[in-house]
């Protein structure tokens, strides 16, 4: 049985706003302060020795030692040399078993990723072991429009509603995914073509666009008003801003194909995987959409795919795109994001910008720059610890931590098995053996 108790969190929207307002609730009432380490804040120059203050789920105070204040009765997690640094934010998975739309239609903006997420997945805990705190978990890319995403912070929880991370602006709980290129060109109802795909969506965008204006023509005559359509009522908060879309896209030509539908209507987009996004960086720029990029290092996927380049990352922060990294888990596992960086500077990317993309640019993308992303006060108090430098390919995460609470220790044996496979790694938390049938009358002597 997991012994990690989980907070009690309100499953209403207004509950959750609620919750983060006072939300150091979450965290430990006792300070506490974490010393000795190479201190990578991102929102300024590493630190040698430096000290990191939190309490109740917040961080108080980052400085060098010496510089600052220790509250009296704090507790004291020396680390002396290990690296601390920011929890990473994953701005693209498909952990928790997540589901989303069906084979019925190719554009479902109706479909919450909320509702088909198991957070017991192990690769739920597998991501804890990578260092991951917040993540974008997403529908699948084989629709058009696959439905709302869902930003997750990676507290331990019992059920869904105690991971939900909410915008605290617009109380939305994700973006929308959208996909265009190979996935979503399949037989009837789903388009043969680029050309349809784009034409099909500009249609619902249209239909969106119509239904504010019905909304708006009513007034608040109730007689008046449409029929409620959840799908349209979605998509609206895309039109209206307040929700991200996320959006699958690979070759150069689909790429510049979501930038015009995302000017023609006026959404904003960050451009997911750009295989080729090195062909169009200045068109990427212009636009100013962000792009979240997976760097796949092994051989084999999708012919539109061929001309992916792990210079595009560098090529992108060149032009002044803000990029961040993904691990489309299963793609590749959560526990390997650091290695993406890594990857990345390898190929040119400046080593400041390549950590700024494992963390701040996600709080960027994912509209959360004032909570996660960086080591600052205010903010939650979500970071890890690491063995060595994070872009060093032999470092290991030894701890993380979320809103001030360890969700994941390298020296918990249950915890280690998470991080470095073995039997039971594969089942959801707490392992245990699913028997039925047949078999479970054999075990049970029956």
């Amino acid at each position: 049985m997991n012994d990690r108790s989980p907070a009690k969190v309100p499953t209403t929207v207004l509950g959750l706003l609620l919750a983060l307002g006072g939300g150091a609730s979450r965290g430990q009432e006792k300070p506490l302060v974490v010393t000795g380490a190479r201190l990578i804040p991102i929102s300024g120059p590493e630190i040698a020795r430096g000290v990191l203050v939190v309490q109740k789920g917040k961080i108080v105070a980052v400085g060098a030692e010496g510089a600052v204040s220790i509250p009296g009765g704090a507790t004291r997690l020396d680390v002396a040399g290990k690296v601390v640094m920011p929890g990473i934010v994953d701005t693209h998975s498909h952990i928790g078993s997540v589901e989303g739309a069906d084979s019925s239609a190719p554009i479902q903006p109706d479909v919450r990723a909320l509702d088909s997420i198991n957070i017991r997945d192990a690769r739920v805990e597998k991501a804890r072991a990578g260092g991951i705190t917040t993540v974008n978990v997403m529908p699948g890319s084989g629709h058009l429009l696959s439905g709302q995403t869902v930003y997750l912070k990676l507290r331990q929880g019992r059920t869904i509603d105690d991971l939900l991370l909410p915008n605290p602006t617009t109380g939305l709980l994700g973006g929308m995914k959208m996909a265009n290129g190979t996935n979503s060109r399949r037989k009837p109802p789903f388009p043969g073509t680029r050309a349809k795909s784009a034409a099909l969506v500009r249609e619902q965008y249209v239909k969106a666009q119509d239904y504010r204006q019905k909304l708006k023509d009513a007034g608040d005559d109730a007689k008046k008003r449409p029929a409620r359509d959840l799908g349209m009522e979605a998509l609206l908060e895309v039109l209206d801003g307040k929700r991200m879309v996320h959006h699958h896209t690979h070759r150069h030509d689909d790429i510049v194909t979501v930038l015009r539908l995302s000017k023609e209507f006026g959404f904003r987009v960050t451009l997911h995987h750009v295989s080729e996004g090195w062909k169009v960086a200045d068109e990427i720029a212009a636009a100013g959409a962000a792009c979240s990029i997976i760097m796949v290092d092994s051989p084999g996927g999708k012919l539109e795919t061929a001309d992916l380049s792990w210079t595009t990352p560098a090529v992108l922060e060149k032009a002044g795109v803000t990029v961040g990294f993904h691990t489309d888990d299963p793609i590749t596992e959560s526990r390997l994001l650091l290695r993406e960086a890594g990857i990345a500077v390898r190929a040119g990317m400046s080593r400041e910008k390549a950590l700024f993309g494992l963390t701040q640019a996600g709080a960027i993308i994912l509209d959360l720059p004032d909570k996660i992303g960086s080591l600052a006060p205010g903010k939650d108090a979500d970071f890890i610890v690491l063995s060595g430098d994070p872009l060093d390919y032999r470092t290991h995460v030894l701890e993380t931590w979320v809103e001030g609470a360890k969700v994941f220790d390298l020296a918990r044996p249950e915890d280690r098995l998470y991080a470095v496979g073995g039997f039971g790694a594969g089942h959801d938390q707490p392992p245990t053996p699913h028997l039925c049938g047949d078999f479970e009358d054999e075990e049970q002597g029956r």
